[in-house]
């Protein structure tokens, strides 16, 4: 059920090697090559799918228990004071290989990583209107 083009899925396959932090049946967890902080693991389906809402409820379960036990022993044995879990989806987002993943990144207080959060205010009404145009989707 893996991509042929897909960087993931060859991990996922053993076809490129990885600096392996877990694996099971159908979720394996690896560190990141290009890791934002010391300890930067990425958590992946075997299976490929590309964004979140692709996968099946019953594997995104699998993938947020694994994520929660990586997370556990990345404070742990890292000794860091926090984490970031993370799911970019699709390139506006940040997603940059299209195989749903998860970061678990350590952090600490003043590590640079993350400096701004680009909060906004809704103008009055316009809340209602985004909450109205989400609804009609569920």
């Amino acid at each position: 059920m893996g991509n042929q083009d897909c960087i993931f899925c060859k991990i996922a396959a053993g076809d490129i090697p990885c600096s392996k932090v877990f694996e099971n049946d159908s979720v394996i967890a690896f560190l990141d090559i290009s890791p934002l902080s010391e300890g930067h693991t990425l958590v992946i389906p075997k299976a490929h799918f590309e964004q979140f809402d692709h996968c099946p409820s019953e594997l995104l379960a699998d993938i947020a228990v694994c994520t929660g036990k990586i997370a556990s022993a990345v404070v742990l044995g890292l000794q860091c004071e926090g984490y970031n879990v993370l799911c970019n989806n699709g390139a506006a987002a940040g997603q940059e290989v299209n195989h749903v993943h998860f970061h678990v990144i350590p952090r600490d207080s003043g590590d640079a990583v993350f400096t701004q959060w680009p909060a906004k205010q809704y103008s009055d009404g316009q809340a209602e209107m985004v909450l109205n145009k989400i609804l009609k989707n569920l």
